[in-house]
């Protein structure tokens, strides 16, 4: 049994979707490949940082929460 043949949304290309491909499902690895090695994660954060961040975050979490768990009567 063959692989699924897909076709790139960039190059618009056929290739065959392997399991242990890098990248995107809906990409061939030579368009994967820039993306990849491209990201270098995110820059180092202070301690005030980190915390206002996380407190953002959990405002957040309570205002969605709120929205999708309120009682209208």
């Amino acid at each position: 049994m063959g692989f699924p043949i897909r076709v790139c949304v960039v190059c618009q290309e056929e290739f065959e979707l392997r399991p242990d491909k890098p990248g995107f499902a809906n990409r061939c690895p030579a368009c994967s490949e820039p993306e990849e090695t491209g990201s270098t994660g995110g820059r180092a954060m202070d301690e005030t940082e980190r915390r206002s961040e996380s407190e953002m975050n959990a405002e957040r979490r309570k205002a969605i929460r709120n929205l999708l768990y309120r009682k209208d009567s």
